[in-house]
């Protein structure tokens, strides 16, 4: 089963989902791992009332079996149904990996 799926089945075990994408960004970064840096955008009622921190520990929370082996990093979009229409849907960009063998020094 890919990493993808792992995320996806525990964060709709931990979390009642209304809108999940989860993007693999392991080909921005450097080393051979195909399937260890995900960026998640994750749109759930669960973090209402909750401050960045405390959904972020959800997210963690729930797919703490898959951190730092296989997940090496995730960047975190996380919205309500009420923010995630405020953003029109639109996910941030990442920015490019300058760490490692892709430094531009």
């Amino acid at each position: 089963m890919s990493i993808a799926t792992q995320i996806e089945q525990q964060l709709k075990e931990a979390l009642t989902l209304q809108h999940l994408v989860i993007e693999n960004e392991s080909h921005m970064h450097s080393g051979p791992a195909s399937d260890s840096h995900f960026k998640l955008a994750v749109v759930a009622d669960d973090f209402s009332g909750k401050r960045p921190v405390a959904r972020h520990q959800l997210i963690y929370g729930a797919l703490s079996e898959l951190m730092n082996n296989p997940i090496h990093a995730l960047s975190l979009h996380l919205y309500t149904a009420n923010e995630w229409q405020e953003q029109n849907g639109d996910i941030p960009l990442s920015p490019n990996c300058m760490g490692g063998s892709k430094s531009d020094q």
